[in-house]
């Protein structure tokens, strides 16, 4: 596939300027300086972020009225119930917010709702739990902004909600006693971009210091936090950096059982990062939602004993497995119907159904599409009498919108920019992958069915020393709006040592005048060519370290490489 290489430009004059005062490579202070990091006190706080850097819980709006709301059921014997999504960022909220408050607190319990009996979000079936087991005060993590009717619903039966969430409110806000979301216009939280189990955070954090309580009663939770942030796929910048930050030292020197026991099963033995999160352990939690019932992810969340948490662990492995089996099979069987049909491959967008394929892993099979047909994709299938889907975009446009445009032909519908669901009938499938065809061949850009790949810096094969390799182990943990860095360095040559491995990947041996440096290219091969004509190549790549035979050296992860031109 086709990629377009897109290299950031540098700001010479701040990046001299931070360069004087750092005294390090002038590659990577000009990345400092494209992520806002130009002056020393802003590089200090990246590159040492400080739980004490925090911004006061007190600062967000309503903050002041959930606190009175919990601690008001504290002193009146209210029964209290903990309401999550399904997903990892709800899973760890719940988790988090229930032991935090059953420290305190033994009136508490916790309720996931299940993804195909009660869909997402704030539930009917769960306010109606509540008023059977009595509940007075519902605390809903990364969920209820949009649940205005369910919310009113609740304050009919006598029931109040406090609502923690980061998802952008409609117009209508719901008829709760709080409403702790950032994202509100008149809220002046300085910043923006907590995910649910942030949200949460500042409130334990915030009951913490109205009941005088020692600050680990909240931070003993961070290995959930940096869980909960990177599985959302929220920017690893300002409060969500430094969360996330010690929320990893606490995963890799002192996690809960739970995440011990996910870690001990997938046989992890290296140091964990923002990418392990998402890699090891985020598709093993949302496995549970997807494949079962996600209330066994908060299970081993709370589980003290390590025995106990292994067994639960084991059971979401299994949901995994399951889950992996399902995605790669649906994948498998996408891919042949699109190969199959010329008229589907030559179409702005892909809209595929089979009433057979399990509904729990639509949305990742969406994404595997879109890695070969770069385009909006809709993955279908049966539920029920309806048919449901998940849908994902590319990176420049806007699928909400799209899909907001073939609504005659939905039941109902809900997403953002990057990714949505919907329902439908039966006969509306057609119709519906015709019109979402028609709207998106009218409104997308030629440019935004190509991927991009951003570029950080231009550097030269000499520059690749452990130091430098270092200095960007410091710039930890990455994720949105601070990825690891990527580099372009031009006109290397082949070796002649550069082989192909497995059908499908390949090591590659380059240099660049007397430096030679090894790298691996994955799923590559069919690029081998290219390396055979000996002419010289631009290659674009991140550094990892290989250990082989007790040796530990950079290598590159090759991303993209072509010929030179210039």
């Amino acid at each position: 596939m086709q990629k377009k290489w897109n290299i950031l430009p540098t700001d010479n004059v701040k990046t001299l300027s931070i360069q004087e005062v750092l005294k390090v490579n002038k590659s990577l202070c000009a990345i400092l300086v494209q992520r806002g990091m130009d002056t020393f006190e802003k590089a200090k706080h990246f590159f040492r972020p400080q739980l004490a850097d925090l911004h006061s819980p007190w600062l967000m709006k309503d903050m002041d009225k959930a606190v009175d709301r919990v601690i008001s059921a504290f002193n009146s014997k209210e029964k209290i119930l903990v309401f999550g999504d399904y997903d990892v960022d709800g899973t760890a909220s719940v988790a988090a917010m229930f032991q935090f408050i059953q420290n305190i607190y033994p009136l508490v319990e916790y309720y996931i709702p299940h993804r195909y009996k009660e869909g997402y979000g704030v539930s009917k079936i769960g306010i109606d739990y509540a008023k059977e087991q009595g509940i007075t005060l519902i605390i809903s993590l990364d969920c209820g902004i949009k649940s205005t009717d369910f919310i009113g619903y609740a304050k009919t039966i006598g029931i109040d909600f406090v609502v923690c969430d980061h998802h952008l409110p409609d117009k209508v806000l719901p008829n709760a006693v709080a409403i702790l979301n950032a994202k509100q216009t008149d809220c002046t939280y300085p910043y923006k971009e907590l995910c649910g189990c942030g949200v949460g955070f500042k409130l334990m954090q915030a009951i913490a210091e109205r009941l005088q309580l020692p600050d680990n009663t909240y931070l003993q939770y961070l290995d959930l936090v940096a869980t909960a942030i990177a599985s959302d796929i929220v920017p690893i910048t300002g409060e969500n950096r430094i969360l996330a930050y010690h929320g990893i030292k606490k995963v890799n020197e002192n996690p809960c059982a739970g995440i011990k026991a996910l870690m001990h099963l997938a046989g992890v033995k290296k140091e964990m990062f923002v990418t392990s999160l998402v890699f090891v352990i985020a598709p093993r939690i949302n496995a549970a939602g997807r494949m079962d019932d996600a209330k066994k992810a908060v299970q081993l969340f709370i589980e003290h004993d390590a025995n106990k948490a292994l067994e639960i662990a084991g059971l979401l492995h299994i949901d995994n497995t399951d889950r992996r089996e399902a995605d790669s099979s649906i994948t498998r069987e996408a891919l042949a119907i699109l190969e199959a049909d010329e008229s589907l491959r030559n179409k702005k967008t892909t809209v595929v159904y089979q009433p057979h394929w399990h509904k729990g892993v639509v949305g990742i099979v969406a994404s595997r599409l879109i890695e070969t047909y770069y385009r909006p994709t809709v993955v279908l299938t049966r539920n029920g009498d309806l048919v449901g889907g998940s849908a994902r975009s590319v990176t420049k446009f806007n699928l909400y919108e799209a899909i907001h445009a073939c609504r005659e032909h939905l039941l109902g519908y809900g997403g953002h920019f990057a990714a949505a669901g919907m329902t439908l009938l039966p006969e509306q499938v057609i119709p519906f992958a015709n019109a979402f065809e028609k709207v998106v061949s009218e409104t997308i850009t030629e440019d935004a069915l190509i991927p991009e790949i951003i570029i950080d810096a231009e550097i030269k094969l000499q520059d690749i020393t452990m130091g430098f390799y270092k200095l960007i182990t410091q710039m930890e943990p990455f994720g949105p709006e601070n990825m690891r860095p990527v580099f372009i360095t031009k006109k290397v040559t082949d070796t002649g040592f550069s082989k192909v491995l497995k059908e499908q990947h390949i090591r590659f041996v380059v240099k660049q005048g007397d430096i030679i440096v090894n790298g691996i290219g994955f799923n590559m091969a069919d690029k081998f060519s290219l390396l055979q004509m000996n002419e010289p190549l631009d290659i674009v790549y991140t550094l990892d370290i290989n250990e082989w035979n007790n040796e530990t050296n950079i290598q590159l992860r090759m991303i993209d490489f072509k010929l030179s031109f210039d």
